[in-house]
């Protein structure tokens, strides 16, 4: 017999009307009926649930029962539970209304498999009938409403943004505002904040070996921006050799900048630059390849230089997460080989948050006149408050220890995907796991496509390695899963891991 329960008081939590039906025990059909309102949006993220001795005596069951359910909850990612501030619902996308939900037996509906970019986003999958306006009217479907969620994010690209310093980051920011000169409030410089790119300077030397001055350096509001500064603005021309496994967002957008780009093969010491030929210019992820994993042999760096400075060319250095390593010593920068053959690359959308939008390009001095005719008179792209805020935060070492901090968090959390795998999954080899922020998953040939639906089945949304590929590769190709474990909260890690075991071939 369903039992329901109205809650009047709000010092106890959400006001919520909640039925407890079905077949099994009770804390089942409470933890059915909590994921329910969840769905449907009558617990909106962020919402405090009673505590466990005041739901349990408006249902009428036992307190244990409740504690139990919220446990459960909080281990699959629905709720959030911290000393102080109760049972919460966790942030989650907005819910899909009972009309645009998908059939209790169809798997989860995800992204798109390409993927996008290393600071991914979710694009709604198109419905199998979609509205268009030469559909006849009897197909036509209704107004399309966003997919569900998944309920573990793996995908590569973004950070915890749980961990987000943010007093830290205020204290900076309020220093900023405080101390800005009155020209802070003008049209700002194209180059970027001299503070800013001074303390680029001295913590790039100290942390990654760049040898360069905060007049060759100009500030961006990330990757994506820099290319399209360096090839959409003339500065550099294609053609273009890039790695045969990379991001296919930025082969899209060199190619709308009418360049063309030619694949070198990667083995165990990284991109094959003895393939390098009339290409002007060369990309690459030396300190980590992307995705792959792996750092540049040293052999290969001082070849590429050499390649460099024999043809006029340049290296476009992608040092898009430097800073985390684990079982290695630190990789410098390639740019310290060579200052004036190099252009590095980075931005803090991996150390802090994509939603700090700065970046930063060491150039050579040839190219700092057309890289700022590019940019414009004035800055359009980078707060300049947020310019002092990041110069503040690395002069008073914030930034170190957010990084110090945030790497022993990863590092723990690539140990328990390596155990995770070991007792679940032990046939299944893990590469690229002694840096950055994500993992590959080598799995048997013709097993990548499988492999990502039953990810999906399981709530688990992921990339597969095929996505990353150059279309034009002549490499052998390889099935793999690649697996980023900085996204989840830390309550909901562990869950994720279980889920993603499941879903792989011939797991234990």
């Amino acid at each position: 017999m369903a039992k329901s329960w109205v809650n009047s008081a709000e010092r106890v939590g959400a006001d919520l009307h909640l039925e407890l039906s079905g077949t099994g025990g009770r804390r089942a059909a409470l933890i059915a009926a909590l994921r329910e309102a969840v769905r449907d949006g009558r617990l909106a993220p962020g919402t405090r649930l009673p505590p466990y001795r005041s739901l349990a005596a408006d249902l009428g069951v036992a307190r244990n029962t409740v504690a139990d359910a919220y446990a459960e909850l909080v281990a699959e990612g629905w709720l959030t539970a911290r000393q102080g501030s109760g049972t919460r619902v966790a942030d989650r996308a907005a819910p899909v209304p009972r009309a645009g939900r998908a059939s209790p037996t169809a798997p989860p509906r995800t992204r798109a498999s390409t993927p996008t970019s290393r600071t991914h986003t979710s694009a709604p999958t198109s419905p199998a009938h979609a509205s268009s306006p030469t559909a006849p009217a009897h197909v036509r479907a209704p107004a399309r409403t966003p997919p569900r969620p998944p309920l573990h994010d793996l995908r590569q690209g973004t950070p915890d943004p749980s961990a987000f310093p943010r007093a830290a980051w205020l204290a900076s920011y309020r220093w900023a505002l405080q101390q800005a000169p009155n020209e802070v409030f003008g049209p700002g410089d194209p180059a970027g904040r001299v503070e800013l790119r001074e303390a680029l300077a001295e913590y790039l030397a100290r942390a990654r070996g760049v040898r360069t001055d905060a007049d060759r350096i100009v500030v961006c509001s990330g990757f994506a921006h820099a290319l399209r500064l360096l090839f959409g603005g003339g500065v550099l021309r294609g053609p273009l050799a890039v790695e045969a496994y990379g991001l296919p967002f930025h082969r899209e957008l060199l190619t709308a900048a009418g360049v063309r780009t030619v694949p070198l093969p990667l083995d165990e010491h990284g991109a094959r630059v003895d393939r390098l030929g009339r290409e002007r210019a060369v990309l690459l992820t030396p300190a980590h390849q992307f995705p792959t994993g792996g750092p540049l042999h040293a052999e290969r760096r001082a070849a590429v230089i050499d390649w460099a400075r024999a043809r006029g060319c340049v290296v476009l250095e992608d040092d898009y997460d430097g800073e985390f390593r684990y079982d290695r010593k630190p990789v410098g920068a390639v740019q310290g080989l060579d200052p004036e053959r190099v252009i590095l690359l980075g931005s803090v959308s991996k150390s802090l948050s994509p939603a700090v939008r700065l970046g930063w390009m060491v150039l050579p001095e040839r190219y700092v006149e057309g890289v700022l005719a590019a940019k414009g008179e004035r800055e359009a792209w980078a707060s300049v408050l947020d310019q002092l805020s990041l110069a503040d935060f690395l002069a008073s070492g914030s930034y170190d220890r957010h990084v110090r901090r945030m790497r022993q968090r990863y590092r723990s959390r690539r140990d328990r995907l390596v155990a995770a795998l070991a007792a679940q999954a032990p046939h299944v080899e893990l590469t690229g796991v002694a840096a950055g922020l994500h993992a590959v998953l080598r799995l048997p040939p013709g097993t990548e496509r499988s492999a990502v639906k039953a990810a999906a089945w399981q709530g688990v949304a992921l990339d597969g390695l095929a996505g990353f590929r150059h279309p034009e590769a002549d490499m052998e190709a390889a099935d793999g899963l690649v697996v980023g474990y900085a996204t989840p909260a830390e309550h909901a890690y562990e869950a994720a891991l279980e889920a993603l075991c499941r879903g792989l071939p011939g797991a234990l």
